[in-house]
Order: structure tokens, then C-alpha cells, then sequence
């Protein structure tokens, strides 16, 4: 197991050093106009001026901080609102149709509602992030909560648990796969979110960064913040991988 993973590794290394020399050979013969493709060597350098100067850095900061903030309360509304309606038959009944009506609404969509109620505030960046990273959490949530053995319930009646210790100590264990699984996915959605409303609304950050590159025409740097964003999506999503793995240890020690 552990030489296919390695294997595997190496062929990821080899595609992604062969992505970048195809890149700079397209770059160095102008089979693209430089204006539209600069080669690698030109966006690392951009990348590494504008660390330099600090300006990339505080546009990372910036994004970062939006993106984190927006899907921490998407995950606590998304758990909460959750957990209560993956447990009661009657509410999953009576808001199922709501559900199914805005589950499908693009949250880029509501952007041009915030702005009209919100204006262009760092306010309204966090409520479309947090509309849009809420719906995974919810729905995830909900159908972990829901898909809990009934039996489990039993016990804690028996054992004349309160619902809220119940859920806590009983429900939520078994539903946290599907919880993190949720989490996992709404952080991407975050992320996205919060790259579209700095475009959108003109924020201090990576969007904005990227997004004045294009209409300057300046190549290097409009790489330099995608290939950031990258970077910063992967971290992202190692990060919570290791999370996960983490708090879920316990099912692999018990199985």
C-alpha cells in the first residue's frame, strides 16, 4: 500500500513538472502572446515581488480571514439548524419543500440582493460566503442526523438522557462523517465566494488582485494570484483532510 502511494506520488510530481515545462516552452517560443501568457519564470517572480512588498501578503490575509470567518458561522448555523431537523420527522417534513427551494440557488446569485440591503460592505461579503458554505454543512447535516440507528435513541431514553445530551453524546458521533464531509466542501465554497465578492464589490484582496491584473493587462501577476489561490485551496483542503482524520480516528480504531 505504502509503495503505490509513493508510486502515485512520484507520477503527481512528474505531471506537475512536465505542466510547467510545457508552460515555459509555450512561453519562450511565443506560440501564446507574452501579453496573454507569461512563462512561470515571470509569475514566480511576480509572486515573489509582491511578497516582498507585503501587498500579496495583506491580500492574502484579507481573503483568508473573509473566507475563514464566513464558513465558521455557515458551520455552526449548518450544524445547529441541522441537527434539529435531522431528528425530528415533523420539522424535516414541514421545511423540506423550503429546503429543496433554496438548496439549488447559486449564492453568487444573491450577491446583487445583498449588496441592495447591505451595500458594499465587508458585511455583505461575509453574508453571501456564509449563505453559500451554509448549504452543504445543512443538508450534510441533516442527512447524517437522520440516518442515525433509531435503536441509538432507545438507549438514551433508556438511560434517560436529556435531547440535548442525546444528541451530543449519542446522535453526533455517528453523524460526524457526514458533518465533516459537509465542512469539507462548504470551505471550498467559501473560498470561491470570497474570491467572486472581492471581484464583485471591489474588496482588498486575492479577487480584487487578480482581477485589476486582468484589466492592466499585467500577465505576470494575474498568474501570480492564481497560482496563490491554488496553493491556498490545496492547503485548505490538506488542512482539513488532517482534521478529519483526526476526530474520526475512533471509527477506524473501532472497526
Amino acid at each position: 500500500m505504502k509503495a503505490w502511494r509513493v508510486l502515485w506520488l512520484g507520477l503527481s510530481f512528474l505531471i506537475a513538472v512536465l505542466l510547467v515545462w510545457a508552460w515555459q516552452m509555450l512561453a519562450e517560443y511565443k506560440l501564446v502572446s507574452p501579453v496573454f501568457l507569461p512563462g512561470p519564470d515571470r509569475a514566480w517572480g511576480a509572486l515573489m515581488k509582491g511578497f516582498m512588498t507585503g501587498d500579496l501578503g495583506r491580500k492574502l490575509l484579507s481573503t483568508v480571514g473573509r473566507m475563514f470567518w464566513g464558513w465558521l458561522i455557515a458551520s455552526l448555523l449548518g450544524i445547529i439548524l441541522g441537527a434539529a431537523i435531522g431528528t425530528s420527522p415533523r420539522l424535516r417534513a414541514y421545511l423540506s419543500p423550503m429546503l429543496e427551494f433554496l438548496r439549488p440557488l447559486p449564492a453568487s446569485a444573491t450577491i446583487p440582493v445583498a449588496i441592495a440591503i447591505l451595500g458594499l460592505s465587508d458585511g455583505m461579503v461575509l453574508a453571501v460566503i456564509a449563505f453559500g458554505a451554509l448549504w452543504p454543512v445543512l443538508l450534510a447535516t441533516v442527512h447524517g442526523f437522520s440516518g442515525v440507528e433509531p435503536r441509538l435513541y432507545e438507549v438514551g431514553r433508556a438511560l434517560k438522557l436529556s435531547r440535548v445530551a442525546v444528541i451530543g453524546k449519542i446522535a453526533l458521533p455517528s453523524a460526524s462523517p457526514d458533518i465533516l464531509a459537509g465542512m469539507r466542501l462548504g470551505l471550498t465554497v467559501a473560498l470561491i465566494l470570497s474570491i467572486v465578492c472581492e471581484m464583485i464589490a471591489g474588496r482588498d484582496g486575492l479577487g480584487n488582485w487578480i482581477l485589476l491584473a486582468a484589466r492592466s493587462f499585467r500577465a505576470p501577476d494575474l498568474y501570480a494570484g492564481v497560482i496563490l489561490l491554488g496553493v491556498l485551496g490545496y492547503l485548505t483542503a490538506v488542512a482539513i483532510g488532517l482534521v478529519e482524520a483526526r476526530l474520526l480516528d475512533w471509527r477506524r480504531r473501532t472497526k
